[in-house]
């Protein structure tokens, strides 16, 4: 396997035509989007730049990383040759479907199709195709080159043979493969979605205000991150769609979104990707804190 194909140009998507690229592999990045290939270019730049200050990598390394990876805008002609393609769009179930179906047609009948879906069943995606088998999930964690874990989804008809590559393959990453079984929010999300829907509901509740929550979560439990921090690494509207996800599949109310949740996704009030959630990333309160450290 030496040509992989990776689907959207986003935060996972780049991060993890990073890491393959990083690892010898040959990558097709492909997005529709132009001005998004651009951006994650940008941003794989900037990451191997940061690992070259701290001499975790070589300067050739990076350029050699750089020159394995090729950017496509149509889908077809991207993934002609991959013996795998990693799905890493939005986490919509419609446009993964959507993208799936057209893999299934434009992909040879021995190439692996994973999706990075962190709680879209991965049954339900392989049943678009007519190779179910074949179909695995691959959840990625963000920051995709930092990150060791990858939860390995097995669909209903995943393989042996598809599973058993795709662990060795993770392996070869430098990543530590877990396999988990096709359920609502798989292991990862299960668990770590209702912590944060719930810090949300102490937070709505006026239990106490965002950073006395982060602050009780850090020093009292070793988090590295308070989980409303995390929440807007994340993205709201990525928590939200999870748990609506969860919830659906579970049909239990302990999934049930906080009404604080939507209310902030419906306003935009995304995380850090829209420059403000539980708190606020604009450049003029980034210019605020630097400021402060000088006076």
């Amino acid at each position: 396997m030496k040509n992989v194909a990776v689907i959207g140009a986003g935060t996972m998507g780049n991060g993890i035509a990073h890491t393959f690229a990083q690892s010898g592999f040959k990558v097709q990045l492909i997005d529709i989007s132009e001005a998004s290939l651009k951006k994650g270019m940008e941003t794989i730049t900037k990451n191997l730049d940061r690992m070259v200050a701290k001499e975790a990598i070589t300067e050739t390394q990076k350029q050699e990383t750089l020159a394995n990876i090729t950017t496509f805008t149509d889908v077809t002609e991207g993934v002609e040759y991959a013996s795998l393609v990693v799905e890493a769009a939005t986490e919509n179930i419609d446009l993964k479907l959507k993208i799936f179906k057209q893999l299934d047609k434009d992909c040879s009948d021995d190439t692996i199709l994973a999706t990075n879906t962190s709680s879209i069943s991965i049954t339900q995606i392989a049943a678009v195709t007519s190779r179910p088998e074949m179909v695995i999930g691959m959840h990625f964690m963000n920051p995709v080159p930092i990150m060791k874990l990858v939860e390995i989804i097995r669909g209903y008809n995943t393989s042996d043979e598809v599973t058993k590559t795709i662990m060795e393959l993770s392996k070869k990453l430098g990543k530590i493969p877990t396999e988990v079984n096709d359920y609502p929010g798989f292991v990862a999300n299960r668990i770590l979605m209702p912590m944060l829907n719930e810090a949300i509901e102490t937070l709505y509740n006026g239990v106490a205000g965002v950073e006395e929550i982060d602050t009780v979560m850090k020093l009292g439990m070793a988090h590295p991150m308070g989980p409303l921090q995390l929440a807007d690494f994340i993205g709201l509207d990525i928590c939200l769609s999870i748990l609506n996800v969860m919830y659906d599949g579970f049909k239990n109310p302990k999934y049930a979104p906080c009404p604080l949740l939507v209310n902030m996704v419906r306003a935009g009030k995304l995380g850090i990707k829209s420059g403000e959630g539980f708190y606020d990333y604009s450049e003029s309160k980034k210019a605020e804190k630097i400021s402060k450290q000088f006076l």
